[in-house]
């Protein structure tokens, strides 16, 4: 079948980075300046750039903390939201630590609803417990909009989306199973974001979850703020840390 020239376009860009992370072998040692153009937007000490509830948002050992106790369960999903600006064509690279039950995400090109305080709709590289809705780590690595289309690509999921029909899977990056496997319980996650154009990339620990070309020109959003979330449900803690962006 032959695919429409912007999902051929955005697979022949996305494809560097596909290629680059679908060994099964273990992942190559990074380049020697992977860092170049990011800069941090968390300085490890203070919320300062960041805007979200106090009662579950705080700065702890370095790390940007989201907690949910059994005398502040929430009955909405919640964010802390970065306002250093709103990212069109960017990379994020972050790491995260999340308990056995918690739920949460990081949400980008997203905007602020008017119907409660801190609350985002927008793409989001969803992130999950080990022991949350099993089979275990069920959703982690996926792309979801948030009070939008919800979900856009499962994990190892090539995905095309236009305003006809239900997403479309045009390739598999692997099954979901192995690909869960390679995410840490209860330890540290690198997390690679690509947003470029219309073609959205997830990548955890060096290997690409999900990949989205969104040609839906209704829904689709091209710039808008970033965010984390912490999930309706039960206690649950998440910690974020080496919060990097490189605008492109």
């Amino acid at each position: 079948m032959k695919l429409p020239t912007l999902v051929f376009l955005g697979l022949v860009s996305a494809l560097p980075s596909v290629l680059r992370s679908q060994s099964s072998a273990p992942a190559a040692a990074p380049p020697a300046t992977p860092e170049a153009g990011f800069v941090s937007i968390f300085d490890g000490k203070t919320l300062t750039g960041w805007d979200g509830d106090p009662k579950y948002w705080r700065v702890e050992n370095g790390c940007l903390v989201g907690e949910i106790t059994p005398e502040t369960i929430i009955k909405r999903n919640t964010f802390i939201i970065w306002r250093g600006g709103t990212p069109g064509d960017f990379e994020l690279r972050v790491e995260y630590r999340i308990s056995a039950q918690g739920n949460s995400g990081i949400n980008y090109r997203s905007i602020q609803l008017t119907d409660a305080l801190w609350s985002l709709a927008g793409y989001q590289a969803d992130i999950d417990g080990q022991d949350r809705n099993k089979p275990p780590l069920r959703h982690t690595g996926q792309n979801y909009e948030e009070r939008g289309r919800t979900f856009l690509a499962r994990r190892g999921e090539m995905v095309h989306l236009d305003d006809s029909a239900k997403p479309a899977v045009i390739a598999s990056l692997g099954e979901s199973a192995p690909l869960a496997a390679l995410i840490k319980n209860d330890d540290w996650n690198e997390v690679h974001l690509i947003a470029r154009g219309h073609t959205l990339t997830h990548i955890f620990n060096g290997r690409v979850m999900c990949v989205v070309f969104d040609d839906d020109v209704k829904n689709r959003r091209t710039d808008g703020l970033l965010g984390v979330q912490v999930h309706v449900g039960p206690p649950m803690k998440v910690e974020f840390r080496n919060f990097r962006l490189k605008t492109l």
